[in-house]
C-alpha cells in the first residue's frame, strides 16, 4: 500500500467531526459570499444613492449578523478539525501500542528507542495536520470556488472568466514545487529520527562516557547531528516560503486582471478584446461584488497550498508508522481455548525447535518436563538457548517445530492473555514504574487491597525496609527505581509474584548482582513462594540451583544433562565442569 493510500484509508478514523468541519467551512464561505454582497450594497447606496442611516440599517443589522455567523462556523469548524484529528492520533496511538504488544521483546530489542519514541509521539502528531488542515481544504477547493463562480457568472462572465482561467494555476505550480520539498521533508524526518535516536542512547549511557572520557567527543558528534537537521529544515522552509510566493503571486495576478477589466468598464473605457466578442457593462454594484469575491475565490486555493505542507509531513510520518505496523509479529498465536487451571501446573517441551535466522538453530528437538509442584533449573553457558527457552514459554515467541503443552493444552491452542495471567515473571533486573511501591507490587493485580499488598511484601522480605519509609507504601518510586537498592527492587519484584499468586513463576535468576545479606532475603522468599507452585528457575549463578528438584543442563539448544545437584557432581559431565569453573572463579574473586 503507497503511503497515500494508507493516510486515506485511516480517514474513517475522524468520523462525523471530519465532515463536520468541511461544513462550517462551506457555511463560512457561503456567508462570505453573502457578506459581499451586503457591503456592495450598502457602498453603492450610500456613495451613489446617497441613502441615508436609515434606508441601509437593516442591511448593517444584517452585515453585523453575517460577522457573528462568520465568527461561529470559524470556530465550530476548527472545533470539529481538532477533534477529528485527536480521535486518528488516539486510534493510531492505540493500534502502534497494541501492536508493538504483538511483536514482542524480540523486536523492540533489535529498535533504537529514540527513533521509536519520535515515531511514536512527534510521528502521530505530524498526521494532525493532515486531517484537521489538509483533508478539509482539498474538499473546499472543490465546493466555494464553485460556489463563488456560480454567484460571479451571472453579474460578469468575463471576470468569471478570468477566474476560471487563473484557478488551475495555483494548484498546478503547488505540485510542482512540493514535489521537491516532499524529498527534503522525508530528509529531515529520517535525520530527526536519528537524532532522537542518537541523543536518547548518548542519555542512557551518559555514565560510560564520562567514565572513559568520550563525553566531549559525543557532544561534538550531537553538534554535527544536529547542524546537519537543522540544514535540511531550512532546506524544507525554503521551498515552503518558494511556494507560499508563488501561490500569493497567481492569486494576485488574478484579482487584478479582475480589478483591471471591472475599472475599465466602470470608467467607460475599452476593454482590448476581438470586436466580435461582446463584453458586458457592469454596475458600481456588479463590480463592487465581483472584486470583493475575487480573495474568496482565491482564499481555498491558497489554503491549500498552505496545507500542502501539512501533508508533506504527514507522509514523512507515515512512512515510520507503516514500517512499525507492517511488521509481521513472530508471535501468531490464534488460540482461543482458556487455560484449564490446575494447581500446581506443569509443563512439556515437545521437540520444540526455534531458529532466529535460517541455518542458525537456537533449539533443536528440545524436550523437557517441568512436573506439578516442582522446581526446575535451567542452566548453560550464555548461547545456550536458556532466554529462548523463557520467551517461548512466555508467548514472545512461537515455536518453528514441536509444541509445548501446559496441562494437557497446547500452548498454540490458548488464548495467550489467558495464559499469561496464570504465569509470574521476576527477572534478573526487574523494570519499575514511575509511581508509588504500592503500584509497583500491583503491577499484575490493579484492583488488590492494600492489606493483600502488604502481606505480599511481608512474605517477599520487603515490609521491612518499606514500613521503614516515611510515606511506607505510598513513598514515588523513581525511574527504573531511583532510590532503591537492588535487593530492595528484587524484592518489590518478588511481592509481584506473592500477589500475582499464579500457579507457574519464572524465576531469571532473580539473586544476581545480589550482597549476601539481600540475597539471603530473596532466597528465603523465593523458598517460602516455591510452596504450592511450579517454578522453572534460569540460572547464571550455580550456587543458586542446589535446592532445585531437576536441573537441566543446557547446550547448543539440546538438554544434554538432566538430574539433581548431587547426581550431576558424581556424573562428573558438563554440569560438574561448570560447577568447578564457577568455583575457580569465586575463589579468585575472594582472593583479590
Amino acid at each position: 500500500m503507497s503511503v497515500n493510500a494508507w493516510l486515506k484509508s485511516h480517514r474513517p478514523l475522524a468520523g462525523a467531526a471530519l465532515l463536520r468541519a468541511v461544513w462550517f467551512n462551506t457555511a463560512n464561505g457561503v456567508f462570505a459570499i453573502m457578506q459581499a454582497w451586503a457591503l456592495a450594497v450598502i457602498l453603492d447606496a450610500v456613495i451613489f444613492k446617497h441613502a441615508g442611516l436609515s434606508a441601509v440599517q437593516p442591511w448593517l443589522w444584517g452585515l453585523l449578523g453575517l460577522f457573528g455567523m462568520r465568527a461561529l462556523s470559524v470556530w465550530l469548524a476548527e472545533r470539529s478539525a481538532f477533534h477529528a484529528a485527536a480521535q486518528v492520533r488516539a486510534t493510531l496511538r492505540d493500534q502502534v501500542q497494541r501492536h508493538l504488544q504483538r511483536l514482542g521483546p524480540s523486536y523492540l530489542a533489535g529498535q533504537r528507542s529514540g527513533a521509536l519514541v519520535e515515531t511514536l509521539t512527534k510521528g502521530i502528531d505530524d498526521l494532525e495536520g493532515y486531517y484537521a488542515r489538509f483533508l478539509p481544504a482539498m474538499t473546499l477547493v472543490m465546493i466555494l470556488p464553485l460556489a463563488i463562480l456560480a454567484a460571479v457568472l451571472p453579474m460578469d462572465w468575463l471576470a468569471g472568466l478570468v477566474l476560471l482561467v487563473t484557478a488551475p494555476l495555483i494548484p498546478l505550480f503547488m505540485i510542482l514545487i512540493g514535489s521537491g520539498a516532499e524529498a527534503r521533508n522525508q530528509r529531515q524526518w529520517t535525520q530527526l529520527t536519528r537524532m532522537s535516536a542518537h541523543f536518547l542512547d548518548v542519555i542512557q549511557g551518559l555514565t560510560t562516557l564520562k567514565l572513559f572520557g568520550a563525553s566531549r567527543r559525543e557532544v561534538a558528534i550531537i553538534a554535527q547531528v544536529s547542524d546537519a537537521y537543522r540544514h535540511s529544515t531550512m532546506q524544507v522552509l525554503r521551498v515552503a516560503f518558494l511556494s507560499s510566493a508563488v501561490l500569493e503571486f497567481f492569486a494576485t495576478v488574478g484579482i487584478a486582471l479582475v480589478a483591471v477589466f471591472i475599472g475599465f468598464r466602470l470608467y467607460g473605457l475599452a476593454v482590448p478584446m476581438p470586436t466580435w466578442i461582446v463584453i458586458p457593462d457592469v454596475t458600481y454594484l456588479q463590480g463592487l461584488f465581483v472584486l470583493m469575491l475575487a480573495p474568496e475565490f482565491y482564499a481555498p486555493l491558497r489554503n491549500l497550498g498552505t496545507q500542502y505542507h501539512a501533508r508533506l509531513g504527514a507522509v514523512a510520518a507515515a512512512e515510520q508508522l507503516m514500517q512499525v505496523l507492517d511488521t509481521a509479529p513472530t508471535q501468531i498465536n490464534l488460540g482461543t481455548q482458556p487455560l484449564a487451571v490446575t494447581r500446581p501446573l506443569g509443563v512439556r517441551f515437545e521437540a520444540v525447535c526455534f531458529s532466529y535466522e535460517p541455518r542458525r538453530e537456537a533449539l533443536t528437538d528440545l524436550s523437557f518436563a517441568i512436573p506439578p509442584g516442582q522446581r526446575i533449573a535451567l542452566v548453560g553457558t550464555s548461547g545456550a538457548g536458556k532466554t529462548t527457552v523463557v520467551n517461548l514459554l512466555l508467548g514472545f515467541l512461537v515455536p518453528s517445530g514441536g509444541r509445548i503443552v501446559i496441562g494437557e493444552q497446547a500452548l498454540a491452542d490458548l488464548d495467550l492473555a489467558d495464559w499469561r495471567r496464570q504465569l509470574a515473571w521476576v527477572p534478573q533486573s526487574p523494570r519499575l514504574f514511575q509511581g508509588t511501591l504500592a503500584d509497583n507490587i500491583r503491577l499484575g493485580r490493579p484492583d488488590a487491597e492494600l492489606d493483600a499488598v502488604r502481606e505480599a511484601a511481608r512474605r517477599a522480605r520487603a515490609a521491612e525496609f518499606i514500613d521503614a519509609l516515611p510515606l511506607g507504601y505510598d513513598s514515588p518510586v523513581g525511574e527504573r527505581g531511583a532510590g532503591l537498592s537492588g535487593g530492595q527492587i528484587q524484592r518489590i519484584a518478588l511481592a509481584r509474584a506473592f500477589l500475582r499468586d499464579a500457579p507457574l513463576v519464572v524465576l531469571d535468576e532473580a539473586t544476581a548482582n545480589l550482597d549476601p545479606e539481600s540475597e539471603r532475603l530473596v532466597q528465603e522468599g523465593i523458598d517460602e513462594l516455591a510452596r504450592d507452585r511450579t517454578l522453572l528457575v534460569i540460572a547464571h549463578r550455580l550456587n543458586t540451583v542446589r535446592r532445585a528438584d531437576q536441573i537441566l543442563v543446557l547446550d547448543g539448544g539440546r538438554i544434554v544433562e538432566q538430574g539433581t545437584h548431587d547426581a550431576l557432581l558424581a556424573a562428573d559431565g558438563r554440569y560438574a565442569r561448570m560447577i568447578a569453573a564457577h568455583g575457580q572463579r569465586q575463589h579468585r574473586s575472594q582472593s583479590a
